[in-house]
């Protein structure tokens, strides 16, 4: 079977190491990058690292607005699809990459995988909810990292096709906590010390475009007494020059994106972790490390409902005072699956 895997952002990447290895021993893949996130640190250097096939097309989109971007990428993607004539369109998570690679694949009446469907935060403000909710309702294969997502299709009627299969950055995240300790020094360049400072990170668009929870979220951080290590995406470090917020402080190390293995032991030697991200908010919960999700709601409620992700939003105060205050509980249960979710996934296509 010919497949076209459509990824485009740092964490598509690292589902992409885990599936396109088992995928390629049984079919033929064209691996497609759209080029959404194109900065060395947030691209190339994930393939290296996570050995990944280097793509076959790099449509080269960049950055840009919704439509524009999305735009361009449906253009692009056709062309691919129409030359190559897959016979199935695979693609991950809830960018404007995922959704451009199904309503594409759907048009050109190709069938549509979605690896983790069925996630809702219930926030139609949110960029990254219209687009799973679009992906999920033109796909016909929707492969799920947990219940809840295979629930959430269930309400809005979608029942063909649904699979729980886990999360396959389950998969890649303990190869990698395994490896990093002997193939990062990332605590020795920042001078770091383990489970001595805090890490943030910041980029979802519900907080970098709306300058008064910017304003709050890094206002916390510079008043937080502990080191914080702040790896910036390149959208962030725009919003923080055009705002003119200053974030010279001794406490806070503001560095620039790192690498896959940089960040899993960034993120495994923390004392707590503060971020907007859904991948880093799940491993956090895999290396049982204490998250602080600078969000109103998130999509992966079973780490909350367990008691080791806390939600504070942007709100100053509740930021500091989980940062003095949370501690999660001693039990903790597996989530979203044990390693196995690659194998179930290419079982399926």
């Amino acid at each position: 079977m010919k497949v076209v895997s459509v990824v485009g952002a740092r964490p598509q990447f690292i589902k992409a190491a885990a599936v396109s290895r088992v995928m390629r021993r049984q079919h033929h893949e064209i691996l497609v990058h759209t080029g959404q996130h194109y900065d060395e640190n947030m691209s190339a250097v994930f393939f290296t690292e996570l050995d990944i096939p280097l793509p076959d097309v790099n449509l080269g989109i960049g950055s840009g607005g919704h439509g524009a971007q999305t735009g361009a990428m449906l253009i692009r993607i056709e062309e691919v699809l129409l030359r190559e004539q897959p016979d199935r369109v695979v693609v991950y998570g809830d960018t404007n990459s995922t959704m451009a690679g199904a309503l594409a694949a759907v048009k050109c009446h190709i069938p549509v995988a979605h690896v983790e469907a069925g996630l809702r935060s219930f926030n139609r403000a949110m960029p990254e909810e219209i687009n799973r909710v679009v992906t999920d309702h033109v796909a016909d294969l929707l492969l799920c990292p947990s219940q809840t997502a295979v629930d959430n299709l269930a309400a809005e009627g979608v029942i063909q096709g649904v699979h729980l299969v886990g999360d396959v950055m389950a998969d890649v995240l303990m190869l990698a906590a395994e490896h990093a300790p002997s193939h990062s020094d990332v605590l020795n360049r920042l001078g770091l010390t383990p489970h001595g400072y805090l890490l943030a990170t910041v980029h979802r668009a519900e907080n970098t475009d709306d300058p008064d929870r910017l304003r709050s979220i890094l206002a916390a951080f510079l008043e937080i007494g502990e080191p914080i290590v702040f790896p910036v995406h390149p959208r962030t470090r725009k919003r923080i020059a055009e705002l003119n917020i200053s974030l010279d402080r001794p406490n806070l190390h503001v560095v620039e994106p790192v690498g896959y293995l940089d960040m899993v032991m960034l993120e495994q030697s923390a004392r707590l972790i503060m971020t907007d991200s859904g991948g880093i908010q799940k491993e956090a919960y895999w290396l049982r490390v204490p998250c602080l999700t600078l969000r109103d709601e998130t999509e992966w409620v079973e780490t909350v409902a367990l008691g080791w992700n806390h939600l504070v939003g942007a709100n100053i105060q509740s930021i500091l005072e989980a940062v003095a205050s949370f501690m999660p509980p001693d039990e903790h249960p597996v989530l979203y699956g044990v390693g196995q979710a690659t194998q179930r996934i290419v079982e399926r296509m």
